[in-house]
């Protein structure tokens, strides 16, 4: 950590329980255990809820206990970008140290717990998910390479596996299609996110893609993946585990996606924009007119994930499921 990391993270008042909750990232975590929960329950498996629930509650601490080992390695790159300043570390509410700690000691129960009262698959998956995204992502990615959220978004991949596993003791094909569909999907998000967000990752030296290949050639990226992830999207139809709920929704999800991709390509996201007029500064989520394509692919991403998984959970209801819409 660099001298200037020190220099930010000087405590200016001790650290509330909403300090610390935050270092979990919870809107993350939110994501992790709703996927995770969608694998559980596509596998088919009776589980006893206690189980299920202890199962849960340790991927979601899992989850946050790397967030906050995140956290406390990059607090220095954090507190340079506006989108990230106001974390906990580096705005001083809490020392590196200590989100270390808790990162370290909420990974460790997290799977501990998974594998003597679940089953030890499942708690391999997680410890595996948790050291994937701590030291290959984190220490190891973020700052070397244009690729980094590519290989480092197997992290964010793989709860519906541990969910599934979990579950059933087993990981089979269907699990890790899953697995890919958040895997592909992970690309368009985040550029997106990028092309809009350049300025602050180029102030804080990480190689995010438009930083260092330019607007233009992420547009196409986000294009390109978002045509590898149409397909992979539709998958589950072709093994069975989705039925025609989750066909609808895929394929308008993807079509509404492409027609976004393509959008964002023509569009001039991501390149400089001339000052805004009498000196007046952004707002830390003001997007500029030109970079609203990029804006507007995120979220509809966020919205084609979530329908692709509650598709398939709503298939697996006992009132769906009793009226057999399978294909």
């Amino acid at each position: 950590m660099t001298d200037q990391t020190a220099s930010a993270v000087v405590p200016l008042e001790a650290g509330r329980w909403q300090d610390y909750l935050a270092l979990l990232k919870p809107r993350v975590m939110s994501l992790v255990v709703f996927t995770a929960f969608t694998g559980m329950v596509c596998s088919g498996q009776a589980m006893d809820p206690l189980l299920a629930t202890v199962a849960i509650l340790c991927i979601a601490i899992g989850a946050g206990g790397s967030a906050a080992l995140n956290m406390a390695y990059d607090a220095d790159i954090d507190a340079l970008m506006k989108r990230t300043r106001n974390r906990p570390v580096p705005a001083g509410r809490v020392q590196p140290a200590d989100a270390l700690a808790l990162g370290i000691a909420l990974s460790l129960f997290s799977v501990g717990i998974m594998g003597l009262a679940v089953n030890w698959l499942s708690a391999g998956l997680l410890a595996f998910t948790i050291l994937f995204y701590a030291i290959v992502y984190t220490l190891w990615l973020k700052r070397r390479t244009t690729q980094n959220i590519v290989i480092g978004g197997l992290a964010g991949a793989l709860p519906p596996v541990v969910g599934w596993a979990a579950a059933s003791g087993t990981a089979p094909l269907n699990a890790w299609i899953l697995v890919a569909i958040v895997f592909f999907w992970t690309p368009p998000h985040f550029w997106a996110l990028s092309l809009y967000t350049t300025t602050d990752y180029a102030k804080a030296g990480v190689p995010m893609l438009p930083v260092v290949k330019g607007a233009k050639a992420t547009r196409i990226q986000v294009l390109l993946y978002s045509l590898l992830l149409a397909p992979v999207g539709l998958a589950p139809v072709l093994t069975g585990l989705g039925g025609p709920i989750y066909l609808a929704v895929s394929g308008l999800g993807a079509a509404g996606l492409l027609i976004l991709a393509v959008r964002l390509l023509r569009s001039h996201a991501g390149e400089p924009a001339p000052p805004l007029p009498n000196g007046r500064k952004e707002g830390l989520y003001d997007v500029r007119a030109a970079a609203r394509p990029a804006r507007d692919l995120f979220a509809f991403s966020l919205l084609y994930l979530f329908g692709l998984f509650a598709a398939l959970l709503i298939e697996r209801t006992p009132l769906i499921a009793g009226l057999g819409l399978r294909l």
